[in-house]
């Protein structure tokens, strides 16, 4: 079968969870023998046709439906959350040949563009939820549309030709990374199939790193204790709360380091972030590390380089960082939000404390720091449970079924 996948944007330059999900199960299925191509709105690109990881990328040209939007504000929606539209990957889609199926990874006007293609063409589409709908804070909701405060919206009507708001009511199938937004869209949807398939990991790339050579590349001497944080530099994933961690653990832990690793996404948060460390007396032992691209061997050294990996997100459909972690042989400490529940055992697996609580993550970094043979354990049942169940080829094989059976269910097909 040939397969669309549809991401709001796709460059490797600013690369995060959905852009994993996308090209791994794109070459995966590849792998066994289908097509798959890769077709979105060409943000932050700087080419418009690309192979990616063996992969074809093509990219077209877009625009946000506002007046008076200035350019940061646009840069800004690029990064994040951004309603664009595009005639132009209309027709891109129209003119893939032999087109079996459209997998859309986002909603609104793009998603609803996918929608409309795929009706024109008659075949069918899935989508999934990798930023999650009915789980999302209000906050984390506001800040997608607060770059378009005080400009004039009037892209309304694109949404409305494209069904920009039936996306999921159409669809002839919906996949969820977490159980509790698989329970939520199953309750907004009982009549359509809704699907709880999490995401998979390289785990042959993240069990080797040099963590010697990230240590001595940034500064931090070997055996003292270092924990690490990978995701967006942006609120949703609270790295402000790591800093009051750190700084309260100094006094039993006085070389204790803390990386940041992350594209931006909101600077003036990083700013913050730099601030905040520096008031904290922190400067010399948290280091930000914005912009490693995915395919960086650095990104793996660093999970080798580091004692703990600490997840303090306040909304996380899923948590992909945290499969890389147990792929790379290091225990887990994690927010008890969204998707994370779903597959991490708290206590056999990883260390799960309620979002937002500082004293509670840094009880749980201490009890690790303190008990390396406790570290030791929930570390080796965290590689295991992802060698058993999360690899990207089992993803894939659940993932290539459902297509089969929408295929199989769809009035061209049968």
């Amino acid at each position: 079968m040939k397969i669309a996948m549809v991401p709001r944007r796709f460059v490797q330059s600013e690369w995060g969870g959905t852009e994993t999900v996308v090209l791994q199960t794109a070459r995966c299925l590849k792998a066994l023998g289908h097509e798959t191509v890769i077709v979105c709105p060409n943000a932050l690109a700087d080419t418009n046709n690309e192979v990616i990881g063996g992969v074809e990328v093509l990219r077209t040209g877009y625009f946000y439906p506002y007046l008076g939007l200035g350019g940061e504000a646009r840069k800004m929606l690029d990064k994040k959350g951004g309603n664009m539209f595009s005639f132009s990957l209309i027709r891109a889609l129209m003119g893939i040949p032999n087109v079996d199926l459209i997998h859309l990874h986002t909603l609104k006007r793009v998603g609803g563009i996918g929608r409309y293609v795929a009706r024109r063409r008659d075949i069918p589409y899935v989508v999934s939820l990798h930023g999650g709908v009915h789980d999302v804070p209000q906050s984390e909701a506001e800040s997608f549309t607060e770059p378009t405060r005080g400009a004039l919206e009037w892209g309304k009507v694109l949404g409305w030709a494209v069904g920009s708001r039936r996306v999921l009511e159409d669809a002839a199938a919906i996949v969820c990374v977490g159980q509790e937004e698989q329970r939520r869209t199953q309750a907004a949807y009982p009549e359509k199939k809704v699907i709880f398939l999490p995401n998979g990991v390289d785990l042959d790339r993240f069990a080797r790193g040099d963590g010697a050579r990230f240590r001595a590349e940034h500064g931090i001497p070997g055996g003292v204790p270092m924990l690490l944080t990978v995701g967006r530099i942006d609120p949703q994933k609270n790295q402000r709360m790591l800093l009051e961690v750190t700084a309260g653990l100094t006094g039993k832990y006085p070389d204790l380091h803390l990386v940041l690793v992350g594209h931006v996404t909101n600077e003036e948060y990083r700013q913050a972030l730099v601030r905040e460390a520096q008031e904290r007396g922190l400067a010399e032992r948290v280091k930000l590390i914005p912009g490693l691209q995915a395919d960086n061997p650095a990104l793996v050294d660093a999970y080798h380089a580091a004692d703990l990996f600490v997840l303090p997100s306040v909304h996380e459909p899923f948590g992909i960082v945290i499969l890389e972690a147990w792929a790379a042989g290091l225990p887990v400490v994690a927010s008890r939000v969204g998707g994370i529940p779903s597959f991490v055992d708290d206590g056999a697996d990883g260390l799960l404390v309620e979002p937002g609580d500082a004293a509670g993550f840094a009880a749980a970094v201490d009890a690790c720091l303190m008990n390396p043979e406790r570290a030791a354990s929930i570390a080796a049942a965290g590689r295991g449970k992802a060698r058993a169940h999360y690899s990207w080829d089992a993803v894939t094989g659940q993932l290539l079924d459902l297509y089969r059976e929408v295929l199989g269910e769809h009035p061209l097909h049968q």
